[in-house]
């Protein structure tokens, strides 16, 4: 069973009326628009922490001696991939 809270929450007026307005259009309740609102935001903050961890964690000076290397051999024919399908998808190799 999902466990919820009541938050009383005050929004300007025009901006209420926004959110009337999204949710009516999309066939949600006001407060289901802004609890995805919401979970959105956090999730927004909680991946940017993620990245910012991992890039002051991270050791460049491997990662440039990788980018700065001589080129190893040239693609064999094998990886060529020619010319794309004329749906403008990626061709994918098999």
């Amino acid at each position: 069973m999902k466990r919820t809270s009541t938050y009383p929450l005050r929004l300007p007026t025009s901006l209420k009326a926004a959110v009337a307005e999204i949710s009516q259009a999309e066939g949600t309740s006001m407060n289901q628009f802004v609890a995805m609102a919401v979970a959105e935001k956090v999730s927004a903050m909680r991946t940017a922490e993620f990245f910012a961890g991992r890039r002051d964690a991270a050791d460049l000076e491997p990662a440039l001696r990788i980018l700065r290397r001589e080129g190893g051999q040239p693609p064999s024919d094998a990886d060529a991939l020619g010319s794309a399908p004329s749906d403008g998808r990626p061709r994918v190799a098999r």
